[in-house]
């Protein structure tokens, strides 16, 4: 068949030979899918979503190679700065307590967040991870509705996320004996916490360790979970503390294998007074928060781990269009293009699951464990292609698959396990199905 045959028979030319309505049902513009995506969005959505992929090629990808290979001599600081400057780290609400755009915040509160956290993933997971853990840090203050918790803390913090000076959060629940088990009913039941509250004139002296959390040592204040003294999980807590506070202290900082930008690092307690007016929520409420804040924070893990796998699938691309293997280029060997659509139908599906479960205002358990795990398997399948894909080209530190692959592993993990989280996700269903089933629904 001759090339002028194969272009009389693509679409945009074979269009030419249909009616005038049929020409208009026929879409053939010429629209990467992250444009496609895109004009699915509200005004607000599209313009943080443009606003983050500028200032993750414009800032972050200048700083990717060096923050992740000297991670421990790498300073954030300016970063994060100019991050707030441009209204990165207040999201969570709308003006005047932040700059989410207010009629996408009304259908969705983590769809912005979401959106700006696969932008800057695709550059960097762990510089996203840094950029998007003092959303899960500060997330408690919110999400646990009390509206004192609200006014005293999350306003001025949120506010001041507004300035180039922002207080940095992180989010302490994993202790030495207790991880993804305190993310999930079963295991939490059974979870071996040290980290205790004990009551005290106007206050509460905390004693304990919190390990692996992320931003530890770099973030100002901490939201960090606390059994009551002689109780267990279901007396949980929720503590607002500063690490300014007597007591506190940073100790063992992970070396970790992936997004190393950001640090897992553990934050000791040694009788740290807490003041009652640090109390986030009610007493004892503390599960019910924490598993809140995972329900809304598990679909924005899931879009960073898909910015990740968008990374190592782009940088993919682009290596199979500027490399020759004999005569012809990668992209031109039919088994090569079967390969880039099998990631490109994983991505696409994994945005789909990950916005669907972002679609409402009040997150739903199920569909944020479900959109967490397909993201996070897909990331780390598709950075694995991506590898095989560049052979040895892809195996080197300077290109960002190798890291890509990396960061991907991660995001398996943290957040609940992906196995925690399918059980999270039958958690919820199982008695909604199992009760349809009984009633012939």
């Amino acid at each position: 068949m001759t090339q002028d045959r194969l272009e009389q028979l693509k679409l945009p030319a074979a269009r030419q030979n249909m009616n005038r309505i049929g020409r208009w049902l026929t879409d053939v513009r010429p629209l990467t899918i992250w444009e496609r995506d895109n004009r699915t969005l509200s005004y607000g959505e599209r313009k943080w979503r443009k606003r983050a992929r500028q200032f993750a090629q414009e800032v972050i990808r200048p700083v990717a190679i060096e923050a992740d290979l000297n991670h421990h001599r790498y300073d954030p600081r300016p970063l994060l700065r100019e991050a707030a400057g441009r209204g990165f780290l207040s999201l969570l609400f709308t003006p005047p307590l932040g700059r989410a755009s207010i009629l996408p915040f009304l259908r969705s509160a983590v769809m912005q967040t979401a959106l700006i956290g696969e932008e800057f993933s695709v550059e960097s997971g762990g510089i996203g991870l840094q950029l998007m853990a003092h959303y899960l840090g500060i997330a408690p203050l919110l999400l646990s509705g009390h509206l004192p918790s609200i006014l005293r803390h999350f306003a001025p913090l949120h506010m001041k996320a507004m300035t180039r000076n922002p207080v940095l959060m992180a989010f302490a629940i994993t202790e030495p004996s207790a991880g993804s088990d305190v993310e999930d009913t079963e295991g939490g039941a059974a979870a071996r916490l040290i980290t205790t509250a004990k009551k005290t004139n106007k206050g509460w002296l905390l004693n304990g360790r919190k390990v692996f959390i992320s931003n530890g040592a770099l973030a100002q204040k901490i939201t960090v979970f606390a059994k009551l003294k002689g109780e267990g999980l279901e007396s949980w807590t929720c503590f607002l503390i500063d690490k300014k506070m007597n007591g506190v202290s940073v100790g063992r900082q992970e070396r970790k294998m992936g997004q190393r930008p950001s640090d897992a690092s553990e934050i000791i307690l040694e009788d740290v007074f807490v003041p009652s007016r640090n109390v986030v929520g009610k007493l004892r409420a503390g599960w019910a928060i924490n598993r809140n804040v995972l329900n809304y924070s598990r679909s924005v893990v899931g879009a960073m781990a898909l910015g990740q796998a968008r990374g190592a699938f782009e940088r993919t691309l682009a290596f199979c269009r500027e490399t020759n293997l004999g005569p012809k280029r990668l992209i031109d060997y039919q088994d090569v293009q079967l390969e880039l659509a099998d990631m490109l139908i994983r991505l696409w599906a994994a945005r789909a699951l990950v916005w669907h479960s972002c679609g409402e205002l009040r997150s739903n358990q199920a569909a944020a464990s479900a959109a967490k795990v397909f993201a996070t398997d897909t990331a780390w399948e598709v950075s694995n292609k991506a590898v095989e894909l560049m052979g040895d080209h892809g195996y080197v530190q300077t290109n960002g698959v190798e890291r890509g692959l990396r960061d991907a592993r991660l995001a398996q993990i943290y957040e609940g396990t992906n196995q925690i989280n399918r059980l999270a996700l039958i958690e919820q269903q199982w008695e909604a199905e199992i009760d349809k089933n009984t009633t012939g629904a």
